[in-house]
């Protein structure tokens, strides 16, 4: 049975009403978490794409991370009509937050464009991590604006629209600041950029970060464990310090090896990057 968009957002209003106290003290202790430089470990579910929506929630929460981005293999933008209640309250139960959704597709089809904002809007999501096409940003500039949710574009290596810094530099010049970047870290190296440099250079339209390291710097390289290829853990926080990245978006480890026994690999990955984060917090304590 298909349910129409307002039976959809009716629904997910309803559900919010309800979990409205669970959320606000999920969000608390989200809160509590985080530590005085304002970095948040976050996982894109795409990680856990092997597990159903509440294993995997479990799962991330049980790794350390604090925040999810879902992507569309397990929370559909076009949802039925108890879906999104029903993922809010597995998000809270788990006392993790979810700041984003992605990688989705914004073309020339402007309803559609408009029902990913909806959506955005019904889940309760900040950014929207994004592949437009280069027809779809003046929409974007009027979409961001109306709904106050960012667009943060993601590159996908070589050969992709957005394969190095630059592209997205381009494409966000002249446009709403609420358009800016959620650089894949992994796809970089793959383009042969450094990931401190894209840092620095998206200075100010950071949204986001996928934390995603490479072992060579080709076209089919696989993905390691943080800091076992070519990303310099540590020098990616300097980096985001530097920056002032936090509060705007959260660093979303995704890690796309060994898809059906993956949880070793990223509670490993979550303490490489918890402990450069601790380091980069005693380096400040001793300055």
């Amino acid at each position: 049975m298909r349910y129409s968009r307002r039976q959809v957002l009716l629904a997910s209003a309803i559900g919010t009403d309800m979990l409205s106290t669970r959320q606000s003290n999920a969000a608390k202790a989200a809160w509590r978490l985080k530590d005085e430089l304002g970095l948040t470990l976050g996982i894109q579910m795409f990680s856990l794409r092997a597990f159903s929506a509440d294993v995997a929630l479990k799962h991330a929460a049980a790794a350390g991370f604090e925040q999810v981005e879902f992507y569309k293999g397990m929370l559909s933008p076009n949802p039925a009509a108890d879906e999104i209640a029903n993922i809010k309250s597995l998000v809270a139960e788990q006392r993790l937050s979810m700041s984003a959704h992605g990688v989705n597709r914004f073309g020339k089809d402007n309803e559609a464009n408009e029902k990913l904002f909806e959506f955005a809007k019904a889940i309760g999501v900040e950014n929207i991590t994004a592949s437009p096409e280069p027809g779809a940003f003046d929409q974007l500039d009027e979409l961001v604006e109306e709904f106050d949710i960012r667009i943060a574009i993601h590159n996908h290596g070589p050969r992709h629209r957005y394969n190095r810094v630059v592209d997205v530099l381009k494409a966000i010049e002249g446009h709403d600041e609420r358009i800016g970047a959620c650089p894949d870290l992994g796809h970089y190296i793959r383009s042969g950029e450094r990931p401190t440099e894209v840092i620095r250079l998206l200075q100010g339209r950071l949204y986001g970060i996928h934390l995603k390291d490479f072992a060579e710097m080709k076209d089919k390289s696989e993905g390691v464990i943080l800091g076992k290829g070519h990303l310099d853990v540590e020098a990616v926080v300097d980096a985001l310090i530097a920056v002032k990245f936090a509060p705007d978006g959260a660093l979303w480890l995704e890690y796309e090896k060994n898809i059906n026994e993956p949880i070793a690999d990223i509670q490993e990955c979550q303490k490489i990057a918890a402990a450069a984060i601790a380091k980069a917090k005693d380096a400040r304590k001793a300055s």
